[in-house]
């Protein structure tokens, strides 16, 4: 994996369908040497409305042992990426960790982040500012994703070794003084720990998703903004590369083949642009590549039917029919005054948005 690299804390954003995710394992992979599916280096969650602090942190849950109830505290994903983190500095190790977060505003990331917020901010060196406490369950949770043997016994946090048990603190201590001389970054981290603190180390890159064209969402304030780079994902545009996987996908209709799935992305998009006073934040509106997955080299006209239709006139064009109304009143007047009026004109405006794309 490679040495020497910067953290990335970064938003990927842009409309819907235009490969983020895929782009973060290209991040991941090429940036980061860190392959998306490798467990052992990367954490990654969806947050949504119900997503809350405990579930980035942790929480305590109950388990039944026999007759009995007993509660187990659950690392959150947080801690669970950041535990690995620290381990690898611990073992010298010169890997990079990774936390994904996918739709990241579809969650209150202000209030999932909670403190960890001021842990956002990074030095040049990549570690955080800052430093912030956490519980004592949530220490137990980090330690155990750091594969030790924490225990609480009677109020005090102690840490399993063969038939020893050590104090939390003495454990630390002894640790940070071992790893001084030669693994200063592991010293570091056992000297945080002592204090019942955490911040983000260098070797910890945390990479997001935005779908910006869902408007039912939470806001995400300035404050916690300045606080990531930003990446925008283009949406696809007359003369834009093609990805190989779709070079030869068609749209079919009926069982024919109406030309390349690709043109009618492209001739979708020049609608909504060129509807750029009606239609608010065009560069949220717009479909990517990826809208719609196709199924053997085809999309068929009832995937375009339960999906792209009802994008375009629940959320594209849900304040202004015209555009649509004009776009296929040539040289019959069209009246649009409900969904299925639309869905009787998906093939006659598939045809002429497949021929803007061809322009």
């Amino acid at each position: 994996m490679p040495e020497n690299i910067k953290p990335i804390q970064k938003i990927l954003f842009g409309s819907p369908g235009t490969g983020k995710s895929y782009q973060i394992r290209e991040i991941a992979r090429d940036k980061l040497g860190i392959p998306l599916d490798d467990t052992t280096h990367t954490v990654k969650t969806v947050f949504h409305p119900e997503y809350t602090y405990a579930d980035f942190m942790g929480k305590l849950l109950p388990l039944t042992q026999g007759n009995s109830v007993i509660y187990k505290f659950y690392p959150g994903h947080f801690i669970r990426i950041l535990g690995m983190a620290y381990q690898g500095l611990i073992d010298g190790k010169k890997d990079h960790y990774l936390l994904v977060i996918d739709e990241l505003n579809r969650g209150n990331a202000a209030a999932i982040f909670g403190t960890v917020f001021q842990l956002l901010d990074r030095e040049s060196d990549g570690w955080s500012s800052y430093e912030v406490d956490i519980s004592e369950m949530e220490l137990v949770g980090l330690l155990e994703a750091m594969r030790l043997k924490p225990i609480i016994q009677d109020g005090t946090i102690e840490i399993k070794e063969g038939k020893t048990k050590i104090p939390c603190e003495d454990f630390c201590q002894r640790r940070k003084e071992e790893l001084a001389t030669n693994n200063s970054a592991g010293s570091r981290v056992f000297s945080i720990l002592q204090q019942r603190r955490i911040n983000i180390p260098h070797n910890l890159s945390i990479l997001a998703t935005i779908n910006t064209s869902d408007e039912s969402i939470y806001y995400l304030d300035s404050a916690f903004k300045r606080r990531w780079d930003w990446e925008y994902v283009k949406a696809p545009i007359r003369d834009a590369s093609i990805p190989e996987e779709l070079r030869d996908v068609k749209l079919i209709i009926d069982g024919d083949e109406k030309g390349a799935w690709s043109q009618y992305i492209v001739g979708i998009n020049e609608l909504i642009k060129s509807n750029h006073q009606v239609i608010r934040r065009i560069e949220d509106k717009q479909i990517g590549w990826w809208f719609i997955k196709p199924e053997d080299d085809k999309v068929d006209l009832d995937q375009v039917k339960d999906k792209l239709m009802f994008y375009l006139w629940d959320s594209v064009f849900a304040r202004d029919k015209r555009p649509i109304e004009e776009f296929l009143s040539n040289p019959n007047a069209v009246k649009l005054t409900a969904y299925s009026d639309f869905l009787d004109l998906m093939q006659e405006f598939m045809r002429r948005v497949g021929d803007l794309g061809k322009k």
